[in-house]
């Protein structure tokens, strides 16, 4: 007879992230397995799904963003854009795909200008004004052709199959649907009003709701690939939805036949003995280099305001520079390698400014800076970080924009309303802003997908995070926090593991030796832990997998092992693993 017992072990021990290994070869197979980071339960099952049939982690993180369309619509969505950084190990190469929304050909630096001020935001954000091309399925297609090895069709399969037998919407999307509705016109639109409010009420938590649009939409997605998005059918639905009123935009078909994905360098620079790489512009994937590196020069000097003001300062001064230099390349010359110079960083430290200060941007290259853009980025947003059993890695941040995007609905799917991450408004005495509108332009992103490696070059932290203005920030605190902070203070963890055994033996001689010591066993993971201090939770869940496994009377294991209070928002972050015998 076989049996499961379990037991749930608290510990205080010290966890980092991320441990190493060697280069990749065919001798050196990855160790980890598996894993996927998404912001939906659902989304993380269809990541699964994808990787458990042998599929690349670009076919997992396209399967699960497209779930993400429709379980977390308020985030991100195929009507939006997104920056994918994606890491084949046995290359050792990290390539960056740059599906960035991009602005329709009659846009212009004052569209959004009314008797000489900025529009108010709240109009912008829901005018036809607002929409960009949108730019992530031509991502996804791009992604694809370069890496995946499902077929095309197949990554559609799980958002298909749960948009027409139904989800269950969840507490967050309930709640950003009560909130906006106070000062949007999600509940008004065509569509959006039937499809978030039915009978002019919300959606409630729980609630079962199908998609069945959005299944049709993904259906052609599907079998006839990307054109009906950007020039066949749905291309008419956006077009037309766009130039809806209120605030009609200029985006015509011609802007949708004509965007194409940007494959753009990756951005790296050195942190301690780590490298740091992300999106070069227009992401702000940049200033996750600089960050670390200002930390570590204003944690140096003797003016040092502790740990916490340092890493604030460090941010004011990054923030300061995106500000004035941060814009689309193919437009104009952004300084990123005299911005990450070693000594242009240092002199930057060297200009701490108050805490009630306004931050001045510094000037790497010499010579007179274009106008200041301190547009805002309303918190919206999502990140994918996922790996494959070969360790190729993806890093994925995707967005509408605001909550809901311009809360135009178009088969079964939101609009952006990107064209408000331009520079507005500006100062017509001064010189322009570098991310200042301009037809076919990419407007500056806070979208930072990044990894870290060590010295070997192996991946060591995959990363990313939503949050608008505040992504660089979260990213570069994600960076410091694992590699410096945590190094510093024990941590609570919570080991549960449960193991299947054959106890025949121990029901006729009724003798603990004959089955399962759960007690025993909990005191040697306890000690092992207690005396234990890793880089990673996975390898901490592989050793302690050891311990249990060596009683020859397991057959199988399953054991999580979590952070409770890890993030900010969840109760516990963690992993599940299974082993047998």
């Amino acid at each position: 007879m076989l049996v499961r017992l379990f037991a749930v072990i608290l510990i205080g021990t010290t966890v980092f992230c991320c441990s190493a290994q060697n280069a990749s070869s065919d001798s050196d197979p990855w160790p980890h397995g598996a894993m996927a980071s998404v912001a939906n339960p659902y989304a993380t099952d269809a990541a699964i799904e994808i990787l458990a049939e042998g599929g690349h982690v670009v076919d997992a993180a396209i399967a699960a963003h497209l779930v993400l369309g429709l379980v977390e619509p308020q985030s991100s969505g195929i009507g939006g854009g997104g920056f994918m950084l994606v890491f084949e190990r046995a290359k050792k190469a990290t390539t960056f795909y740059d599906g960035r929304e991009t602005a329709p050909a009659e846009a212009s630096a004052d569209m959004f200008m009314q008797d000489a001020e900025s529009m108010p935001y709240l109009q912008a954000w829901q005018s036809g004004k607002s929409v960009g091309v949108p730019g992530v399925v031509a991502l996804y297609r791009k992604a694809h052709e370069q890496h995946g090895r499902l077929p095309w069709s197949r990554l559609f399969q799980p958002a298909i199959r749960l948009a027409e037998m139904g989800f269950e919407v969840s507490p967050r999307l309930a709640e950003m649907l009560l909130r906006v509705a106070k000062f949007t016109r999600l509940d008004e639109n065509p569509g959006a009003a039937d499809y978030f409010y039915p009978n002019g009420e919300a959606l409630i938590a729980g609630q079962l709701r199908k998609n069945p649009e959005y299944a049709k939409t993904l259906r052609a997605l599907a079998e006839e690939g990307i054109g009906t998005f950007y020039g066949g059918a749905l291309a008419e639905q956006i077009v037309a939805a766009a130039q809806a009123q209120p605030d009609p935009g200029s985006l015509r078909r011609s802007d949708l036949e004509r965007y194409a994905v940007r494959v753009r360098p990756v951005v790296c620079g050195g942190f301690r003995a780590l490298e740091i790489c992300s999106a070069s512009p227009p992401s702000s994937g940049a200033m996750q280099i600089m960050v670390p590196k200002l930390y570590d020069y204003l944690r140096g000097q003797a003016s040092s305001g502790g740990k916490m003001q340092d890493f604030v300062d460090a941010q004011r001064l990054a923030y300061a520079d995106r500000d004035h230099f941060f814009a689309d390349p193919d437009w104009v010359d952004v300084p990123v390698e005299a911005l990450l110079d070693q000594t242009y960083l240092r002199q930057r430290a060297n200009a701490r400014f108050a805490p009630d200060a306004v931050p001045k941007h510094g000037n790497p290259l010499g010579g007179t800076a274009l106008g200041a853009d301190t547009t805002q980025e309303p918190i919206g947003t999502t990140h994918l970080s996922l790996i494959d059993s070969e360790g190729n890695a993806v890093s994925f941040t995707a967005t509408v924009e605001s909550a809901f995007g311009s809360a135009r609905w178009v088969g079964g799917f939101l609009l952006n309303n990107e064209m408000t991450d331009f520079a507005r408004g500006y100062d017509a005495e001064m010189p322009l802003p570098a991310n200042v509108i301009a037809g076919g332009k990419r407007p500056r992103s806070s979208m930072s997908p990044t990894m870290v490696f060590d010295e070997s070059g192996e991946l060591v932290l995959v990363t990313g995070s939503p949050g608008g203005n505040s992504i660089p920030a979260y990213v570069a605190k994600t960076i410091i926090g694992i590699f410096d902070w945590e190094r510093e203070v024990k941590q609570l963890i919570k080991i549960s593991y449960e193991v299947e055994v054959d106890i025949k033996k121990a029901f006729k001689s009724d003798n603990i030796e004959d089955t399962f010591d759960y007690k025993n066993t909990s005191k040697k993971i306890i000690k092992f832990v207690e005396k234990s201090s890793f880089q990673l939770i996975e390898a901490l869940a592989e050793n302690v997998s050891k311990i249990i496994l060596q009683d020859e009377k397991v057959l199988n294991l399953r054991l999580s092992i979590s952070k409770p209070g890890a993030l900010r928002g969840s109760k516990e972050v963690g992993l599940k693993i299974f082993r047998s015998r």
